[in-house]
């Protein structure tokens, strides 16, 4: 079976309400997807994302 990765916005403190869920097989594709995510629905800008604010994303990525 393939690997996959999942990444719920909600899981994030201060967006519980972000229904975002996304699954890829990926870890690449699965930054792609927040990326774009992050842009279009909460207007961020994700180049300016801190290296300690991608390290806590990575703590939330489930790869099972």
């Amino acid at each position: 079976m393939a690997e996959q990765y999942s990444y719920a916005c909600k899981d994030y403190p201060g967006m519980e309400s972000c229904p975002f869920h996304v699954n890829t097989q990926s870890e690449e594709e699965l930054w792609q997807q927040m990326e774009l995510h992050a842009r279009v629905a909460h207007g961020e800008d994700p180049d300016q994302w801190t290296d300690d604010d991608r390290k806590y994303l990575r703590t939330l990525i489930k790869n099972e």
